[in-house]
Order: structure tokens, then C-alpha cells, then sequence
């Protein structure tokens, strides 16, 4: 029986997909729930599995092509797997002749000899390079059989990410330069070598959201500092005992969404949304965290954050890191947002000037924490301070919103029994 695969029922904000790799070739035998293809859309990727047991009968969309909701993909034969297996071994049994000579005999002993030779073990660099590769990277290595020590990794600190190794397969990312191409292709104009690759999908559309943004928001940057000594005593005082009981440590990021949400319930339009000529006030608080993946930036949604804990907050932070490293994330888990921290700390830097993710009005910038002197009741002290910076939509917030918001977050954090008690 013949069973049709079809794309994914997508999103209304997803309109189309790209087919970024097949993991099954036609004849190939397939079971139930095993990936037979990997979608790309602008923000995630989404596996569509078999839903039965059987040989893929056809591929009817290739890698690259675009593709929409239920738009047929393949085809499987349904139950014919076994069937075939079995078939195969008979016929292999009936044609193979007796040994006609001793000459005969002893080739077939070589041939089975040779068959029976274990592969070689995998170099020390190719077991180092797959224990860096997601969970997906690890599948297309295991499927694909490639040597992940032959792949040029684009991911952080050269880490080969699922996109690198679907280049290599398409013959176009292999250390050294371009696989296949001959020395003057992988070379410029002045004779030096260089590299040519397009954009995945989800980089191109984070380019794209980036100059909307840039061309569709009157965009201004505030800062101010924070000390965030009486905070870091806290997370000493309080740390172990909070990992032993919520089984997730207590990190700054919880401390500066709850210090947002109470912010933005004082300064509700940093919280607001343009549509058209109307500004839309959400009696909510949607805190999208910025997280960095090896595919580029996603800003999963803590949904109803102003009525979170620190332990849930943790937790939910925890969970969307795992999901992006494992290439987890759901269309659903990035929908949406009212307001967005992102932490350019994480990576060292002092100081920026974050960029307003549409149709959001504002985002805060948290960076680095650095010991620096300040003066505390006239005395020269050293503190842990951090340089925060707001970025806003000036159409709608004003200069004095946008400031006052970012004292409140300072006061909260530099008085955390404040926010605690909602003060």
C-alpha cells in the first residue's frame, strides 16, 4: 500500500519550508517514527517522520526545493521491507553456485575473508569532532557514514554544526576548500584563497528581520550601569540551597526578568506593540530570551513570566538551551513576545547596542559583569558592575519612558528585597 508523505501542517507566520536533507534514499527501508527528512524554516527545523514501516518507495521533492503546508514530499510502500529482505536473501542463495574448482573455492574464501574484516577504528580527531556534534549532527555522521575531522565547522570555536555536515554532502564544505572544485575555483580574483557558501535559510531571514528593523523603527539606545554586588551575595548566600531544592542553579538571568516584568507592569508602553497606525498594550508579560545557537540567534518565549518563579524561570531558561543545542525548538517556542533580554555577556562584551526584534518595541542588553571601582558613601570601592542598555522604539516610547524603565530594572537589582516583595 502505497502511503504519501506530506509537509507538516506549518504556522500562519511560516509560509514555506526548504528541504534541507534527506536521511533515506529511494529503496531504502524505513520504520515507524524514524526522520526521513529534515524542513528548514526561517526560524527552526522540523523532522517529518515515517508514519509506518516500509521501503521509500519515492522522493518527489529534492534537497533545496520549497516546499508548503501538506504539499506531497514522497511516497513509501507500506510493509514491504521484510518482504524484500527475505526475497533478496533467496534469490542470492538460488543463483550462487557450487564452487566449480579448487581456484573458485579459494576465491570465495578470500571474497568472505575480505567481507569479514572489521572497518578501521575512527581516529582519536574524528572521536574528539563527533563528541562536539548535536544529537542530529551525530545522526547525519552515523546515516551518511562522513568523517566529521573532513568538515569545515562554522559553529563557535569551529564546531562542525548539522548545516556544515549537509554542505559537505552536497560536496561543497570539505576542509581545505570546496570538494571537488579545482584550485582556481576555491581561489579570488587576486589569486587568494576564499570560500563562497550561501546563507542557510535562517541566516538569511535573520538578516532580513534585521534590516526591517532597522529601516521601520525610529530606534534609540539608553544605558545606564548596575551594581550587582547585593545580588551575587544573595546567589552565594542562597545558591546551594536553591540548587538542592528546585534541582537547577540560581543564575542572574532569572533576577533580571523578574526585575523586567515589574518594570514593565510601571511602563506598560515598553511593553506595547505597534500595528499600523494603533499601538497594542498587552496586559501581559512575554519575556523572549535571546539564546545563541550554532544556526544563529532564536528567542525562545517565557510565556506569562510576571507570574513565574526564579526556579521556574531557571528551569524554562534551561530547557530552551537544551532544546536549541539538540536542535529541538518548536515553531511554538519562539511565537510571540512582548519584550526581549538578551545577554551579550555571555561571550565578553562590555558594551552594545542591541537591535529591536519587530513588532516588539524595546529590548534590554545586559553585558559582561566587571569588577570596577566606584565610590560608595565617599569611599573608593570595588564593585561587580554591569553596563545595561535599552533599545526602543522612539515612535511610540519616549525618551523619559525608555530612561525611567532602565532606572527601575537598576533599583530592583541593586535593592533585589525590593523585587522580591514587589516593591
Amino acid at each position: 500500500m502505497a502511503i504519501e508523505i506530506k509537509v507538516p501542517v506549518l504556522p500562519e507566520s511560516v509560509s514555506d519550508a526548504t528541504i534541507a536533507t534527506w536521511h533515506k534514499k529511494p529503496g531504502d527501508a524505513v520504520k515507524r517514527d524514524e526522520n526521513l527528512v529534515d524542513l528548514e524554516t526561517d526560524k527552526v527545523v522540523l523532522e517529518v517522520p515515517s508514519p509506518v514501516d516500509g521501503v521509500l518507495k519515492q522522493i518527489v521533492k529534492d534537497s533545496g526545493s520549497t516546499v508548503t503546508s501538506q504539499e506531497l514530499i514522497a511516497v513509501i510502500e507500506e510493509g514491504v521491507a521484510q518482504a524484500s529482505a527475505g526475497t533478496a536473501g533467496a534469490v542470492t542463495s538460488a543463483a550462487s553456485p557450487a564452487p566449480a574448482s579448487k581456484s573458485a573455492a579459494a576465491a570465495n574464501a578470500t571474497t568472505a575473508k575480505a567481507s569479514t574484516t572489521p572497518a578501521p577504528a575512527p581516529s582519536a580527531n574524528s572521536a574528539a569532532s563527533s563528541a562536539q556534534l548535536s544529537p542530529a549532527g551525530l545522526r547525519i555522521v552515523g546515516e551518511e557514514h562522513i568523517d566529521p575531522t573532513k568538515v569545515s565547522g562554522s559553529g563557535r570555536d569551529g564546531r562542525v554544526t548539522k548545516e556544515d555536515l549537509v554542505s559537505f554532502m552536497r560536496g561543497s564544505n570539505a576542509r581545505g576548500g570546496v570538494a571537488g572544485a579545482t584550485p582556481a575555483a576555491a581561489r579570488g580574483a587576486d589569486g587568494r584563497p576564499e570560500e563562497r557558501v550561501a546563507m542557510t535559510r535562517m541566516r538569511a531571514k535573520i538578516a532580513e528581520r534585521l534590516m526591517q528593523s532597522k529601516n521601520s523603527i525610529a530606534m534609540l539606545t539608553s544605558f545606564n550601569e548596575i551594581n550587582l554586588a547585593r545580588v551575587a551575595a544573595l546567589r552565594k548566600e542562597l545558591g546551594e540551597q536553591f540548587e538542592k531544592t528546585h534541582g537547577i542553579k540560581l543564575g542572574f538571568m532569572s533576577f533580571f526578568v523578574k526585575a523586567a516584568c515589574e518594570a514593565l507592569k510601571r511602563r506598560p508602553i515598553v511593553n506595547a506593540s505597534v500595528d499600523g497606525n494603533d499601538v497594542i498594550y498587552h496586559g501581559y508579560q512575554d519575556i523572549s530570551v535571546a539564546v545563541s545557537t550554532e544556526r544563529g540567534l532564536v528567542t525562545p518565549v517565557l510565556r506569562d513570566a510576571q507570574d513565574m518563579g526564579f526556579a521556574d524561570i531557571e528551569t524554562a531558561i534551561a530547557g530552551y538551551a537544551k532544546k536549541a543545542r539538540e536542535g529541538g525548538l518548536t515553531l511554538e517556542d519562539l511565537h510571540g513576545g512582548t519584550f526581549t533580554i538578551t545577554n551579550g555577556g555571555t561571550f565578553g562584551s562590555l558594551f552594545s547596542t542591541p537591535i529591536v526584534n519587530p513588532p516588539q518595541s524595546a529590548i534590554l542588553g545586559m553585558h559582561t559583569i566587571k569588577e570596577r571601582a566606584i565610590v560608595e558613601n565617599g569611599q573608593v570601592v570595588a564593585a561587580p558592575m554591569m553596563y545595561v542598555a535599552i533599545s526602543y522604539d522612539h515612535r511610540i516610547i519616549d525618551g523619559k519612558d525608555a530612561v525611567l524603565f532602565l532606572v527601575d530594572i537598576k533599583n530592583q537589582l541593586e535593592n533585589p528585597q525590593r523585587m522580591l516583595l514587589g516593591l
